[in-house]
């Protein structure tokens, strides 16, 4: 075990603390000479045991200069941590600075810290690739004794985390000596993971710290009373409950899955919220300011609730939360923990947590994830390698640092993890486009940014290329977005530009927990007034829905394969499960049912993959145009995270055809190079690698700019250079990410090794009805919505009272918040506009109230 200065001693016995066991195995192998990765339940002290090594390092042995770099993936987390850190440090009145920095520290501040660089230095990502960016990068850096890495599951995999790692291997370059050390609740795959935080990417090079598993957490499950819904994924049927828990506790954070969702939940609260308790609102499309008022009202504990999305996955460390409700399925083991762990924050005693599903899918889905919880299993997907567009942009910021030979960088990038298998080609290639843009492109000065001298030594072309880069520099490319403003008011947030483009002057919609009405678009932003009439609409974002992890997916499969398991789900589940195997069968554990049946003039086509939205969907493109390849006409598709549907002209024959593994050949080909996927790929990855500018000195570009000069860009390369290095980029990531092929491919194996079973029925089964309610909105029309309805009325009339259950059915094909009035009115003697002023009128602040 590591040794503990007196100092150290005392400060914890006078708090009637002693050091936990990870915290001295973390010191004890840091102060052997080891870099190490810890793995410890939330609340366990981690954010101290990473710094316990140099706080006891720098008092063993004084020194000016940085010592440690602290880097966390959130602004917030950094400014907390270092607030959280000041109070040990001048309890043993320990002489050493700490400090931060940030995209929001003053310019003087920075300045100051490159002449007299702090102690301890917290970051983010993107404040290091700018510091590695300095001509004096080797001296500031010289001298680092430790990295810190904070939520370091979250960066890895990521291309934060691809910039991180290169940025690493930067520092093992400057300050070889360093040691790094890694923080994480929540590691589904510690050994991949050590080889990320290696200095040489070898796995055994970075000792593992496990710490004592916490208190297990209490999770329930609540469902709304009266029925449980077929369909739809806002869970807006059980606000009532959720509301009534939020009254008994006193803090609460309500997780939710979407932007949009978190829109109408917080809306369904506020309709309900009879006491006038301060509930507030956070998401990632709100400004800082409202983003950071809700942050500081938790933190004093002047909020009851806040409605939030990831954005508070890994939030500040709020002690006073009391329980954690989950609205909608957790979609992954390990992100689910990662909210309960919000609740309590202490270690020794147990979560509270409430999984809220929406529909009867999803009931299946939250037993599923409580019994991976039970049995201390999690999930998520190893890091994958790095990508060239992040590479690209690397080469050229080391370039603006200092000059460099081509040998010495490339043996430094095999030093990080994600590019540890970087082909010379690849790297050479990079290399090649940020020097002159590659063959197609070498003619345009624009795109000529590096040459190299009669050493072969590669220095920066200029001044301004240097300036483009620091301008540009960072891996997150946003989809393009509009700002919302209140006529003659603040800027609430951003929207995408797609959803305004479908807004007429009039038209109402949801945003910042407001009703709005959409008065025009100018030319910097998308002016609204408070108000309106109508059904609003609630802005959806590209990529927010999280997909179904594939260990639990197959938790999901085994429960419905398994009839013993069915005990422990509602009743209402189990007769929907009876009902299914009376009519056709149950989906394998490890095989694939396909049922077909005719409907209408259509014959439809449902597949029970469990695979995820995402890689259903990308199936469903394949699948299709197999289809139309043989003849069968079809006429669409949809995708949930459970089952995929299709239908067409007519009959699906020989099923095992539309299975087959090469369909991830020809299919999969043609479409992406007939698809638009691969043109928003190409955008993006070409602004991370500085070919589109998303900034020029005293002018920002408008996304439709970049968007037509990307497509210039990529009908070029793919007419002149189709081998061009950023569209083999393109294709990659598009193969390996967007489309999810992987998991595709292990579907197709399952479906071939387990057996493919083709139920041919007389009608839709009771598994299929909720994926064509709901997504039935987007393809029904008209009268077919109610003969949908009453054909699934029919199925289970047999078993049960057809008219209950058509009533039920016609009640959950769209899910949208109640019209004024109509839900428990005897409970609620006040209009919610009036509950509503009178909170913004009594509430210091207004934390996203709708007005």
């Amino acid at each position: 075990m590591g040794t503990l200065p007196e100092l150290f001693s005392q400060w914890f016995a006078a708090r009637g603390w002693s050091p936990r066991p990870h915290q001295m195995a973390l010191l004890a192998a840091v102060q052997g000479g080891q870099s190490a990765l810890l793995v410890a339940p939330t609340g366990g002290g981690k954010t101290l045991a990473g710094f316990l090594p140099s706080l006891v390092d720098l008092h063993d042995h004084p020194r000016e200069g940085l010592h440690t770099l602290y880097i966390s993936p959130l602004k917030a987390l950094a400014v907390d941590i270092a607030r959280n850190l000041t109070a040990p440090v001048e309890a043993m009145g320990l002489p050493i600075r700490i400090e931060t920095r940030t995209g929001d520290t003053p310019a003087n501040r920075r300045a100051r810290q490159r002449a007299a660089p702090p102690h301890l230095l917290l970051t983010t990502p993107e404040s290091l690739a700018l510091l590695l960016t300095l001509p004096d990068a080797g001296e500031i850096f010289a001298g680092l004794h430790a990295i810190v890495v904070d939520e370091i599951h979250a960066l890895a995999g990521s291309k934060r985390g691809d910039q991180l790692a290169l940025g690493l291997a930067r520092l093992s370059t400057l300050a070889p000596g360093a040691r790094r050390i890694g923080l994480s609740a929540t590691v589904a795959h510690p050994t991949p993971l050590r080889a990320y935080l290696s200095p040489t990417a070898q796995a055994e090079d970075v000792a593992l710290v496990q710490g004592a598993p916490g208190a297990p957490p209490r999770l329930d499950m609540l469902l709304p009373e009266g029925r449980l819904p077929w369909g739809g994924h806002m869970g807006l049927a059980s606000m009532p409950e959720v509301y009534r828990r939020i009254r008994g506790a006193g803090v609460t954070i309500v997780f939710v899955n979407t932007r949009a969702q978190s829109e109408l939940c917080f809306q369904a609260l506020w309709r309900l919220n009879d006491d006038n308790l301060p509930i507030g609102l956070h998401h990632g499309s709100l400004t800082v300011e409202q983003r950071r008022k809700v942050e500081a009202a938790m933190a004093e504990g002047r909020l009851r609730a806040v409605v939030a999305t990831a954005s508070l996955d890994l939030g500040i460390d709020w002690g006073a939360v009391d329980q954690v409700v989950q609205v909608g399925a957790p979609k992954g083991v390990s992100r689910l923990l990662q909210r309960i762990g919000r609740a309590n924050h202490r270690m020794d005693e147990a979560s509270q947590a409430v999984l809220v599903p929406a529909n009867r899918f999803e009931v299946i889905e939250c037993i599923a994830a409580r019994q991976a919880i039970a049995a201390e299993e999690l999930d998520g997907d190893p890091p994958r390698e790095g990508g060239l567009d992040v590479l690209a942009q690397h080469i050229l910021a080391v370039a603006v640092a200092g000059p460099f030979h081509p040998d010495a960088l490339y043996a430094e990038v095999t030093r990080a993890a994600p590019y540890a298998e970087l082909t010379r080609r690849d790297f050479d290639d990079a290399l090649g486009f940020v020097e002159n843009g590659g063959y197609a492109l070498q003619s345009y000065d624009r795109f000529r940014r590096l040459f190299r001298d009669s050493e072969g030594m590669v220095h920066i072309r200029g001044p301004a290329a240097a300036r483009q880069l620091r301008m540009n520099l960072g891996t997150i490319v946003e989809t393009p977005l509009v700002k919302v403003r209140l006529r003659g008011g603040p800027v609430l947030g951003e929207v995408e530009e797609w959803f305004v483009s479908t807004l007429t002057a009039g038209d109402c919609f949801i945003f910042a927990g407001q009703l709005l009405r959409f008065e025009g678009l100018d030319a910097l932003a998308c002016m609204v007034s408070r108000g309106g009439e109508g059904e609003p609409r609630v802005p959806a974002y590209a990529g927010s829905r999280m997909p179904l992890t594939t260990h639990l997916a197959a938790r999901v499969r085994g429960i419905l394969h398994d009839p013993s398991s069915w005990p422990a789900l509602p009743e209402s589940v189990r007769e929907w499960l009876r009902l299914q195997q009376h009519q056709s069968i149950m989906p394998p554990r490890d095989g694939l049912l396909v049922e077909t049946f005719l409907r209408g003039d259509r014959w439809f086509l449902v597949a029970y993959c469990f695979e995820g939205r995402l890689a259903h969907q990308t199936l469903g493109m394949l699948v299709t145009k197999r289809m139309e390849r043989l003849g069968m006409g079809p006429l669409g598709y949809l995708a949930t995270d459970y089952v995929l549907a299709a239908w067409s002209a007519f009959e699906p024959t020989g099923i095992e055809r539309l299975f087959e593994e090469d369909i991830l050949g020809e299919e999969l080909e043609a479409w992406m190079a007939e698809s638009s996927m691969l043109r928003r790929t190409f955008r993006n990855i070409a602004t991370i690698a500085g070919l589109i500018e998303k900034n020029h000195p005293g002018t920002e570009k408008r996304p439709r700019q970049m968007t037509m000069n990307s497509d210039l860009i990529y009908d070029v390369l793919r007419k002149h250079e189709p081998d061009h290095i950023l569209l083999r980029a393109t294709r990659r990531e598009a193969a390996a990410g967007l489309t999810d092929v992987a998991r595709i491919g292990l579907l197709l194996a399952r479906a071939k090794a387990g057996g493919i079973r083709h139920m041919r029925l007389e009608r839709a089964s009771p598994l299929s009805v909720p994926a064509l309610i709901e997504e039935g909105r987007e393809w029904v029309a008209g009268g077919a919505q109610d003969a949908l309805l009453a054909e699934a009325a029919d199925l289970v009339a047999d078993a049960t009272d057809g008219a209950e259950i058509f009533s039920e059915l016609l009640a959950n094909v769209t899910e949208a918040i109640p019209p004024r009035g109509d839900r428990d009115r005897a409970r609620r003697p006040r209009d919610p506009k009036q509950r509503y002023n009178r909170f913004v009128r009594t509430a210091p602040k207004n934390y996203g109230a709708p007005t």
